[in-house]
Parts: C-alpha cells; sequence; structure tokens
C-alpha cells in the first residue's frame, strides 16, 4: 500500500488532519486536528448542556432513572446548533481526504 494510500485511510477513517501529519505536512495536519478536537468538545459541550437540566432532577429525586424520551425532548432544543455542529465536523472531514487526494507530493 502506498503512502498516500495509507494517508488517506488515517484521515477518513481514524482521525481527520492523522493522514496529513502522515504525510509531514504537519502544520496543516496539527491545524485540522485543532479544529476536529475544538469541534468534538463543542459538541460534548452541547450535549451535556442540554442533559443537565434532566440529570439535576433525576438525581435530586433520588433515583436516575433517565428514559430516552426525556433525553430527546432536553436535547431538542439544542438540535438546531447540534446540527451545525455536525455540519462542521463534516466539513473539516471532507477537507481533510480531499486534500490528501490532490496531494501531488511524495506517492
Amino acid at each position: 500500500m502506498n503512502k498516500k494510500v495509507t494517508a488517506l485511510l488515517l484521515s477518513a477513517l481514524v482521525l481527520p488532519g492523522l493522514g496529513q501529519i502522515y504525510l509531514g505536512r504537519k502544520m496543516l495536519g496539527g491545524i485540522i486536528l485543532v479544529l476536529v478536537n475544538f469541534v468534538l468538545l463543542l459538541a460534548l459541550f452541547v450535549l451535556l448542556r442540554g442533559l443537565s437540566p434532566v440529570i439535576a432532577s433525576q438525581i435530586a429525586g433520588g433515583a436516575i432513572t433517565i428514559t430516552p424520551s426525556e433525553v430527546m425532548k432536553a436535547l431538542d432544543a439544542a438540535s438546531g446548533f447540534g446540527k451545525t455542529v455536525l455540519a462542521a465536523f463534516f466539513l473539516i472531514w471532507a477537507f481533510s481526504v480531499v486534500d490528501i487526494i490532490r496531494f501531488k507530493g511524495e506517492q
């Protein structure tokens, strides 16, 4: 397997930016990794912020039995922002993959 295919698999299936680092493009790979981690942390923040009232009410009630319907209702308010975060992750992933496909360096 040549180096470009390995890099493509790393960025597409493992973590965007790893393929660029594997090809020796450390600056671009590092920027992509930082952006991906920022978007993933933002998604986690949105998820926890949406669920915190449900979790707090369950803890205050003494028993923690959260139903899927309660989770969906709590996250419904954050769904627009969640879609934006998902779109941002997809765009970073797509950029990483297309960048490797178009890379003309060492094969």
